[in-house]
């Protein structure tokens, strides 16, 4: 069941707070901890709003703070629209899940034979680039491609299959792919062309049909629609200026591109932590295995914004291993257009969280992850 609790900027800054009445078999506990925890990472973010959602055991709850545009008065619910930027990662792992389970691709396949026809992918020092080098952040590509022709209101015209090509020319790699890890955006945008081909279909295609219509989410899309303008959740510049919507081009929907709300988070959460279905069961555990461990990687850099060090990557998630009263976490984070966004999932143990400020703040990001962590160790039973 999902209990709904919003604390309004109004009546937070009296201290009231509005609730909804919870189902007598909801998880109170869980109801309570979201809304606490919610309400100090609202306080110490200095965004606009704040969203928070939570799964345990199946139950959920929902609370929203403030307001999902300076000035707008309308407060966040578990029906706004965001966009959650690189959490769009994890969602390709999972579509990439379900080609592997199903032998539409490999692992260890060379990413040139499923990219688009003029496509050149070169080696590094007799390494070939695979599928698991993009999906696991070791490739040894940079974070982005060089890209022109941006606008402030299309910052990503620019980023063309044509512009992948170019970049993949000549030297791209900064190492040889599968020795370190490097944060790649670019990574991801080649992976997603790499499922379109494997899949013999777009990428959103792929998307649709094999992770969002089976869970019922049906308000992720990678741009919103007519009709979804009253709802979205606006991302503000670090001086508090709104930043405008953008535009989602093809080549990054499976780097960047996803809007979502609160509700469709709890859903997919809630497949990720469920149990069951041989093949449900098959793609979870293809998702979450730590297929790269840090050990011996070199460098290891952009991937400990978690609030602890990357341990090993899996299909899009960062992997933090168990450690005293910390459970197994896969997390992933994400900023653009305003927005700071972070899912941290203990898959072991039934919990998981998703949270996002409307604000770029870098602080108020720590402490959103910090309190999302927190919520996580403290829920997940021993």
């Amino acid at each position: 069941m999902t209990a709904t609790r919003t604390i309004p900027l109004r009546l937070f800054l009296a201290a009231a707070v509005l609730t909804c009445a919870s189902p007598a078999n909801a998880d109170r506990l869980l109801d309570e901890a979201v809304e606490f925890t919610g309400t100090f990472a609202f306080v110490s973010s200095g965004a606009p709003g704040l969203v928070i959602a939570g799964v345990r055991n199946g139950e959920t709850a929902f609370a929203g703070f403030g307001e999902t545009v300076r000035g707008s008065g309308i407060e966040p619910n578990a029906d706004t629209m965001m966009r959650v930027a690189s959490i769009s990662k994890a969602f390709c792992g999972d579509a990439l899940a379900s080609l592997l389970v199903k032998g539409e691709i490999g692992l260890t396949d060379p990413v040139q034979t499923h990219l688009p026809d003029g496509f050149v992918v070169p080696e590094k020092d007799g390494r070939t680039l695979r599928i698991i080098d993009l999906a696991t952040q070791t490739s040894g590509l940079p974070r982005e491609m060089a890209q022109a022709g941006g606008t402030p209101n299309d910052p990503y015209a620019g980023h063309t299959k044509e512009a992948m090509i170019a970049a993949m020319h000549g030297e791209p790699f900064l190492f040889p792919p599968g020795t370190g890890a490097l944060y790649s955006n670019l990574g991801f945008d080649l992976l997603g062309l790499a499922i379109s081909g494997a899949a013999g279909k777009p990428y959103a295609t792929v998307l649709e049909e094999r992770v969002l219509r089976p869970r019922g989410m049906v308000d992720t899309v990678f741009n919103p629609r007519p009709g979804d303008e009253g709802r979205l959740m606006q991302g503000h510049n670090f001086d508090g200026t709104p930043l405008p919507f953008v535009p989602t081009p093809m080549t990054m929907e499976c780097a960047s591109g996803l809007y979502t709300t609160p509700n469709d988070m709890l859903k997919w959460i809630a497949w990720h932590l469920a149990q069951g279905g041989s093949e449900d069961d098959a793609r979870r555990i293809i998702d979450h295995a730590s297929l790269v461990r840090r050990d011996g990687l070199s460098p290891a850099l952009g991937l400990d914004d978690g609030g602890a060090p990357m341990d090993a990557m899996a299909l899009g998630w960062v992997v933090v291993e168990a450690d005293g009263n910390r459970p197994l976490v896969l997390h992933k984070s994400g900023g653009r257009q305003g927005m700071f966004t972070y899912v941290a999932i203990a898959p072991t143990r039934g919990v998981g969280v998703f949270a996002a400020i409307n604000q770029f703040n870098a602080g108020g990001f720590e402490a959103m992850v910090h309190a999302v962590n927190e919520l996580i160790y403290q829920l997940a039973p021993r």
